[in-house]
């Protein structure tokens, strides 16, 4: 997530290069048609009008309902942050064992990393691995979860033996969800725990699954693709049709003369307005794929780390570092 005042004109040109150079060379091929003689090639103007307002309803639509998958994951965030402090609270104080605590804090925090490992993990259908965004990455961050393998992650809160029974389980959010689920009731056999303090820390645990299920929802269901082919052949229609329109506007401006080269740099200007917010827009979809404007599930993290550790007493945590660009994980 980008934390800075704004992005900058340059980076965002930069990160739409790719897709500006193909309009330009489309724009410069239609010129030099027209140019050269071929003044059959242009369209009537109204028509172009309609694909362009065609275009603006689908992108349109496109935006609003991706954003408003990221602003679920960010409640989801919200929400898993809060029942996790709860959770660090109930830890501590209803078991009489400090080392019961933290067994249940730790592993808790297992789950957390567990959690994000598994949100992070790559769909064919994401846009993090596009050569834009690819480049945008290796540029200015790194994705903490593609750099550490998990089992290196979990050493620090789950004893070594835990480990393979865990990776192996083929879900290790859920299988950590159930080791909590059989120490809370090992400790209400033991009579450690009064059924109420039970019935309390089972309703805390259930209500953190139903909040991994709806990010599991976000990441596992994409942003329909049907819309999403129909988008991608409005705008690039539009895109490359655009030319074809411009050019004789500008051209009748000299009779024919120079001036119908002004149809390259206002092709180029509208259609990268177009595919631009196309591209805001596919890299909004899927906000835990490692991208520049995902929700930051591992900085949030780190901080409820640090946050629940405090409150079993322990010293000299640290806090997440800042990162060296405006952009957190």
């Amino acid at each position: 997530m980008h934390v800075g005042r704004s992005y900058g004109v340059s980076s965002f040109i930069y990160w739409t290069r790719y897709k500006t150079y193909i309009l330009a060379a489309i724009s410069l091929l239609v010129v030099t048609g027209y140019q050269s003689g071929c003044r059959w090639i242009s369209l009537p103007w109204p028509v172009l009008a309609l694909l362009g307002t065609a275009a603006s309803f689908i992108v349109g639509f496109k935006n609003v309902q991706t954003y408003n998958r990221t602003l679920e994951a960010q409640q989801i965030l919200s929400s898993i942050a809060c029942i996790s402090r709860y959770w660090g609270l109930i830890a501590r104080d209803f078991p009489l064992n400090l080392d019961i605590s933290r067994s249940l804090v730790y592993r808790h925090l297992a789950w957390l990393t567990a959690l994000r490992y598994q949100l992070r993990t790559e769909r064919v259908w994401e846009a993090a691995t596009h050569r834009h965004n690819f480049e945008y990455r290796h540029k200015l961050y790194t994705v903490p979860e593609h750099e550490i393998p998990l089992a290196d992650a979990l050493r620090a809160y789950l004893p070594p033996e835990q480990l393979p029974p865990l990776l192996g389980s083929g879900n290790t959010v859920i299988a950590l969800a159930s080791a909590q689920s059989s120490a809370i009731r090992e400790l209400y056999s033991a009579e450690k725990i009064p059924v109420l303090h039970y019935t309390e820390m089972q309703k805390t645990l259930k209500e953190l699954l139903d909040q991994h299920s709806r990010a599991e929802r976000i990441k596992n269901f994409p942003y329909p693709r049907q819309y999403a082919i129909v988008d991608a052949i409005f705008v690039w229609t539009f895109a490359v049709l655009l030319p074809f329109g411009t050019v004789e506007v500008f051209g009748q401006l000299s009779h024919g003369g120079p001036t119908a080269w002004l149809a390259v740099p206002f092709s180029v200007l509208i259609a990268w307005m177009y595919v631009s917010l196309d591209q805001v827009g596919e890299s909004t979809e899927n906000p835990f794929e490692g991208g520049a404007n995902d929700v930051p599930i591992t900085h949030v993290f780190r901080l409820l780390e640090a946050e629940l550790r405090k409150m079993l007493g322990e010293r000299d945590v640290a806090s997440p570092s800042a990162t060296a660009s405006d952009i957190i994980m």
